[in-house]
């Protein structure tokens, strides 16, 4: 292994402890307060929009908002049934099985 991509690890490593150790030494007597406990409610659903969605519209590195793009045909049905089942094991076969079915027809 290259010595740069050694440091880089250590790097982001510490990076990774000293953010959580400050967070942990700085809440540790009063807690975390209610405004940042709400905030910080909304992260995941950011954080997996700004993943999903490049995904969706941008599949060949363009925007790509026609009948062609499988992933967002596949996609859009997912999120309604996800919404209205709620039930991963529904929206996840189901997308699979659209994909199946666009891909090879």
């Amino acid at each position: 292994m290259r010595s740069e991509v050694f440091f880089i690890i250590i790097g982001m490593a510490l990076v990774t402890y000293f953010t959580r150790f400050s967070a942990l030494a700085l809440f540790r007597f009063t807690g975390v307060p209610t405004w940042l406990n709400k905030w910080l409610k909304h992260v995941p659903v950011a954080i997996l929009t700004a993943l999903i969605v490049p995904s969706l519209l941008l599949p060949k590195g363009y925007l790509d908002i026609s009948l062609n793009n499988h992933y967002l045909i596949a996609g859009t049905v997912c999120a309604f049934v996800a919404y209205k089942s709620r039930n991963i094991i529904a929206t996840l076969g189901l997308g699979m099985s659209i994909m199946f079915i666009l891909k090879f027809m």
